[in-house]
């Protein structure tokens, strides 16, 4: 491996660190929010990177080039959540806000995107700016990917808890073959991500259009 293909990745790192750490933190925050202080009290709930790395999922696979990555999971406590929420609704709460978060993100990188083009064209710096389309296209990702239906992502968790009572003995069913559905989803991700990422980023262009004032 060169000495610049190295580098490119290292700097992919900083988006990739700053997703991940906004991303386990919404985790632990939701879950704060419900009553469980779980993750508060293993030092879970802050946007402290340090706090949430993985050596293989968030340092090693992204310099290898790996295009998959994963922090600490934040541990959750349905039992802890207060009265009133179910524990199903709960984790499907907490498990949402992950994803969500990296919605918020993308979002958020566009919009700076747009108004520093809009508002600044000629002083834009060129590694600012390719930090944020970085972040626009990993958060997407992470939103999307984190959302499929397959154990032990934060989709399946939502399935979990709203799935018909008709369908729970397909839906454990098909759990109990979750290892290999997330292989088939680790080795294809990048077909079976596609169309909804094409659909996002459809999203987050008609938004940056408004941003630099296109549309």
């Amino acid at each position: 491996m060169n000495g610049d293909l190295l580098l490119q990745r290292a700097v992919l790192l900083i988006p990739l660190l700053l997703s991940l750490s906004v991303h386990e933190w919404a985790h632990a925050f939701s879950a704060h929010l419900l009553g469980d202080d779980t993750a508060e009290r293993q030092g879970r709930l802050t946007l402290n990177p340090l706090a949430h790395i993985d050596p293989l999922g968030t340092f090693l696979l992204p310099l290898l080039g790996i295009p998959f990555g994963w922090a600490k999971p934040v541990p959750v406590n349905p039992t802890r959540f207060r009265r009133g929420v179910s524990m199903g609704t709960g984790m499907a709460l907490t498990a949402a806000a992950g994803p969500a978060s990296n919605v918020v993100l993308a979002v958020l990188c566009t919009v700076l995107y747009g108004l520093s083009y809009r508002f600044a064209p000629g002083a834009q710096s060129p590694g600012v700016t390719l930090l944020l389309a970085q972040s626009i296209q990993l958060n997407v990702a992470l939103a999307v990917f984190n959302l499929l239906p397959v154990p032990p992502l934060d989709g399946s968790r939502v399935v979990d808890a709203f799935v018909p009572y008709r369908l729970r003995g397909a839906w454990e069913g098909f759990t109990r073959f979750s290892p290999i559905a997330l292989m088939a989803v680790m080795v294809f991700g990048g077909v079976i991500l596609s169309g909804p990422m094409a659909v996002a980023n459809g999203l987050l262009s008609r938004l940056l259009g408004l941003v630099i004032g296109y549309g």
